[in-house]
Formats: C-alpha cells, sequence, structure tokens
C-alpha cells in the first residue's frame, strides 16, 4: 500500500510539472515561423559598426523603408541574392527605400572584401555576434527582413529573393514603387 501512494504521488508530481513547464517548450510561437512570424512587430535597432568602423542602426533610416538582408560570404545563396538587392537598391534610392546588408558572423575585411568583389555599393553592416539572426530566428541565410517608415517589420523571409520578388513585396509592403 505504501509502494502505491509514493507511485501515486510521483505521477501527481509528475503531471504536476508537465503542466508548468509545457508551455516552455511546447508553445505555439510566432518565432518558430523564422523571420515571417515578427511581420507586424516593431524591428530592432541594434547599434553595429559598418565595413569602415562607423556606428550605424536601424533607428537611423526611420523614415525610409529598409531591406535587411542578413548574409555571410559562404553562403552561396547570398553571393546569387547580392546583385539583385544592388539593382534594388539602386531602384529604390529615389524612392526612399534602403538596401542594408547586415554580415552574420564575420569579420569587416571579409564582409568588405566579399562585397567588393560583387561590386556591392550599399551599406554593410556588420553583426559579428549574430544578434539580428538570432533575434529574426533566421532559419538560414539570406534572411531578408523589410521594415517600413515607422520601424516596423512589414515583410520577412527566409532564403534567397530575386530582383522582382524584392520588388513585389515592396509593393506588397505598402513602398511607393
Amino acid at each position: 500500500m505504501q509502494r502505491y501512494i509514493v507511485w501515486l504521488v510521483a505521477a501527481a508530481a509528475l503531471g504536476v510539472a508537465v503542466m508548468v513547464f509545457e508551455p516552455f517548450f511546447f508553445a505555439p510561437s510566432s518565432r518558430s515561423e523564422g523571420a515571417a512570424g515578427f511581420k507586424g512587430q516593431p524591428a530592432p535597432a541594434y547599434t553595429l559598426r559598418d565595413d569602415r568602423g562607423a556606428a550605424v542602426s536601424l533607428a537611423d533610416y526611420r523614415g525610409r523603408v529598409v531591406v535587411m538582408n542578413l548574409w555571410a560570404s559562404w553562403c552561396p545563396p547570398c553571393r546569387a541574392e547580392m546583385p539583385d538587392l544592388q539593382r534594388l537598391s539602386v531602384y529604390g534610392k529615389s524612392r526612399g527605400i534602403v538596401v542594408v546588408g547586415v554580415n552574420e558572423g564575420e569579420s569587416a575585411d571579409r564582409a568588405s572584401a566579399f562585397a567588393q568583389s560583387l561590386q556591392i555599393h550599399y551599406p554593410i553592416w556588420i553583426d559579428a555576434n549574430q544578434r539580428y539572426g538570432r533575434s529574426y530566428n533566421a532559419l538560414g541565410l539570406p534572411t531578408t527582413v523589410i521594415v517600413d517608415r515607422n520601424g516596423v517589420v512589414t515583410r520577412a523571409f527566409d532564403g534567397a529573393l530575386t530582383f522582382d520578388q524584392m520588388r513585389k513585396s515592396l509593393t506588397a509592403a505598402g513602398a511607393s514603387l
């Protein structure tokens, strides 16, 4: 009988533990959707350094639509996508759209040399600690986040995009093209 009571108490304690800790492990979360789960949320604005060493922040771009692209030089889809991002940067300049490349985890020298080899002229930021990648729960690289003029995420994508996909996403996000 005493053994039965011990098992009953242990089972009850296990049941209570499952109920208490279940939300931490199994609750649905927008973050499980990768970057796309952040639509409608304020974009984090970390202070980083650009590839020349100057302090930069997303907050500096309030009033403009920002296409933030997380990338790394070792990523083949990033390399393939960057010329289209450069094209978008030129296309959007007169429309209040800024493209920012955020290198995830590499040195400024490596990121700058890589961008120069592809003739990329939009701003390159260095996120050595990969804060943006973690914040957006990026499922991989590249990850692209579109931030509206008020600093709110309007669209986000894990994976490479073409120029036409970028342009359509900006139109859908309310950018005037």
